[in-house]
């Protein structure tokens, strides 16, 4: 641990000093300044370690008040933080207070007004009613899966993937206790199902390219080792994910020296050595076979529902899919379209930057296919993708999502403080680490507590802003309920911002006036994810 001697200086220096100090007391009583001073610090240091409310003091006893001590200054250092970390963090403070004040169940009111700009070009809000609705019950609910032997009612906002291997054994517990408590469910992560997640809590388990907890020796898909997991009853459902939008197309490497005996086991790989995950599945190779796939996953799970989870890239690839799904008369239960606003432990900076499709886009791409092809009452859609608080939800749902899932929001409200150490297994919150120093002072039930709390509090606060729109559930909420400010002097609802089709028009021949399906639509392959053979052909056109 060679960071340790670092992590608790402050403290042993001031163990040191109070004994120094003790012992000169005998010979003159100037060293009483000494007893005070030393004695104070240890104290609050020894107060550190012993409480649990606080993991990063837990972690860096008497130093981690020097970070309080700034964010406790007035408004001009405040506004300092703010703007600095709208600038190098993924959320600022003010996105952070809001789940850290849900989270705690302190006051989320605010005093003066908003502080946003709200004639600044982008400026979003909903439009109020003069009958407002009132909601008995938030608790919404949307059923997938209907049909199946084995169906599920998936709560408006969850926990989404996050892996055990990524996140500490005490931060994987904590979330499942917290899913379990409030009837949500928790997205496993690719890294398998440990122990962590098998506190009760609902999950949703998903298999990546890796096929870590259903793989045999040499990295394939293992049928036998799939069923006996995904037969558990906390699984509720299974999701294939075929890429993350934090790093699309991009395969991950777990280095060696992280891979431990507990994390071999569960993973199904050997310890000691590098866990690659493939960039593509080797489970199928092209839309068809990919439904067929999740009709085996189906059957093999006892009729769960199974679903996909993907950013969106190539549009020909995402219709050839759509495709498939037409042809073959079968379809995903479920589609959780991840944006390229995703976040991850760790990725590539270019890929973070610049590659995969914004949410907004992915998502309007996603629901307008399955509209046009008849599929959209039997698909049901999650969306995820910086998505915080009730607005988030709200817009993300007007645009054709069922539910979303949040991953640094919950990480948040576990404690995280975007110190961007992820990768190096340094966490000072004890949330992404599998130092058991740090990960280990993450208090369990505190924590647990608050990631119920930051979920209960977000789905309350979603019923009181579709109650003042004077919407009863938000089912109701549609694209002409959002809007959007183009310019200083234009105002446009997301109805007529963003294009929509009609149900069935795909299959009519009707989607001309949408760029992107006259262009691509008739090209895709229901039996292949490569460019379609006409794009090949113009491309080598324009090499010669």
């Amino acid at each position: 641990m060679p960071a340790l001697p670092l992590r608790y200086s402050a403290y042993a220096l001031s163990l040191l000093g109070l004994v120094g100090s003790l012992a000169g007391l005998a010979a003159s009583p100037v060293w009483a300044w000494g007893v005070l001073a030393f004695g104070g610090l240890a104290t609050l240091g020894t107060r550190d370690l012993l409480q649990r409310r606080h993991t990063v003091s837990r972690n860096y006893p008497i130093t981690a008040h020097f970070r309080y001590l700034l964010e406790s200054f007035g408004p001009e250092i405040r506004q300092y933080f703010i703007q600095r970390d709208t600038e190098e963090v993924p959320f600022s403070r003010e996105q952070r207070s809001l789940v850290y004040r849900r989270a705690k169940a302190t006051i989320d009111k605010k005093p003066f007004g908003s502080l946003r700009d709200m004639q600044a070009t982008g400026y979003e809000w909903i439009n109020h009613s003069l009958a407002p609705a009132h909601i008995e019950d938030d608790d919404f609910r949307v059923l997938v899966g209907a049909g199946r032997p084995r169906p599920y009612a998936v709560s408006v906002f969850n926990i989404s993937a996050m892996s055990f291997g990524a996140l500490s054994p005490h931060a994987i517990s904590a979330l499942n206790d917290g899913a379990r408590r409030g009837g949500f469910y928790h997205d496993t992560g690719e890294g398998g199902i440990s122990p962590y997640h098998c506190r009760g809590g609902d999950l949703v388990w998903e298999i990546g390219s890796g096929y870590f907890g259903c793989r045999d020796g040499a990295g394939r898909f293992d049928p036998a080792r799939f069923a006996e997991q995904a037969t558990r009853d906390a699984v509720r459902m299974i999701e294939i994910k075929l890429s993350q939008g934090a790093k699309p197309g991009h395969g991950g490497i777990l280095p060696g020296a992280k891979v431990t005996a507990e994390i071999a086991r569960i993973r199904n790989v050997p310890e000691g050595r590098d866990v690659i995950s493939p960039a593509a599945h080797s489970a199928f190779a092209t839309p068809r076979e990919l439904i067929g796939f999740i009709r085996r996953l189906s059957e093999l799970s006892g009729g769960k529902p199974v679903g996909i989870k993907l950013a969106i890239g190539h549009p020909w690839e995402w219709f050839g899919l759509v495709k498939a799904m037409h042809e073959e008369g079968e379809h995903p239960d479920f589609i959780v379209v991840d944006g390229g606003e995703g976040g991850t432990g760790a990725a590539p900076l270019e890929f973070v930057n610049r590659l995969g499709m914004p949410l907004t886009d992915a998502l309007l791409l996603v629901h307008n296919t399955l509209v046009g092809t008849g599929l959209r009452e039997r698909v049901r859609i999650g969306a995820a993708g910086k998505v915080i608080g009730a607005f988030d939800i709200a817009r993300t749902l007007a645009l054709g999502a069922d539910w979303c899932n949040a991953a640094r929001g919950f990480m948040f409200a576990l404690g995280c403080i975007q110190a961007q150490s992820c990768h190096t297994d340094r966490c000072p919150s004890g949330v992404a680490t599998q130092d058991r120093w740090r990960g280990d002072r993450l208090d369990i039930p505190l924590k647990a507590e608050r990631v119920q709390r930051y979920q209960a509090s977000t789905r309350r606060a979603l019923a009181e802003m579709l109650a003042a729109a004077g919407l009863t559930h938000p089912r109701e909420l549609g694209p002409e309920h959002v809007m959007h400010r183009v310019s200083r002097h234009e105002v446009k609802s997301f109805d007529t911002l963003y294009d929509f089709l009609a149900p069935n028009a795909l299959l009519q021949g009707c989607a001309s006036h949408h760029a992107v399906f006259r262009d691509y639509w008739d090209l895709a392959d229901p039996d292949r994810f490569a460019p379609p053979e006409t794009l090949i052909r113009l491309r080598e056109s324009k090499l010669v």
